[in-house]
């Protein structure tokens, strides 16, 4: 079957994949909401850089040798989850934070006005989005077990899966800041204190949880 005839199904598949909970979706929730959709930009374009990286690596080969590998798999996965161990704890450390300074809570006023985005925090969050994908050792079982499905047997298997990779990633980067767009205009009403204490103490429970669950992951 010719690559075009199975483009709207990898479409359908990538947009299926993307909609499903994950660090990835909290990471972007959070910055949208709590500082606008500009600021999930560098998250998301952090998550798909790491997302193509995987992709070439799927091509050349070598992210079968880091599913083969025993060794690379458990680096891949102590990374991986103590990092999210890592962004859960620094999430509950806001929460403290903020109930530290309770006196000075932020009017109804203050909550209108969107954050500014720094130079350093553009590529704090840029950072974030690509090691919580790189790091994730399934990145490299997904790009094995799913891309092979939408390659034509005559086709160049690396230039195949770049061009794919480059498809998911427009795909995901407009579904990601769709959704961010949509949490950023409610951003007011999540950047009120004791919101943003409840957000921020459920996605931090939820980054540890998936740390802990990525630890316990085995082939």
């Amino acid at each position: 079957m010719d690559l075009l005839a199975l483009l709207p199904a990898f479409v359908i598949a990538v947009l299926l994949i993307s909609a499903s909970p994950g660090p990835a979706m909290i990471l972007i929730f959070r910055q949208a909401a709590f500082r606008g959709w500009r600021a999930a930009v560098p998250t998301v374009l952090g998550l798909e850089a790491g997302l193509y990286v995987w992709a070439l690596a799927a091509g050349a080969g070598l992210a079968a040798l880091v599913a083969a590998s025993e060794v690379a798999f458990v680096v891949l996965r102590v990374v991986g989850a103590v990092f999210l161990v890592y962004l859960g704890i620094k999430t509950w450390r806001t929460v403290w934070r903020s109930r530290t300074h309770r006196g000075v809570e932020q009017s109804d006023a203050e909550a209108l006005i969107t954050p500014s985005v720094s130079r350093r925090g553009w590529w704090r969050a840029f950072g974030e989005g690509t090691v919580v994908m790189l790091a994730n050792p399934k990145a490299a079982f997904f790009m094995i077990a799913f891309y092979p499905q939408f390659i034509p047997a005559h086709r160049s298997l690396f230039a195949t899966t770049a061009l794919l990779a480059v498809v998911q990633v427009l795909v995901e980067t407009a579904f990601y800041l769709t959704l961010a767009a949509v949490a950023g205009r409610t951003g007011a009403w999540f950047r009120r204190p004791r919101i943003r204490r409840r957000v921020d103490a459920i996605s931090g429970a939820v980054l540890v949880a998936l740390g802990l669950r990525l630890a316990m992951t085995t082939r």
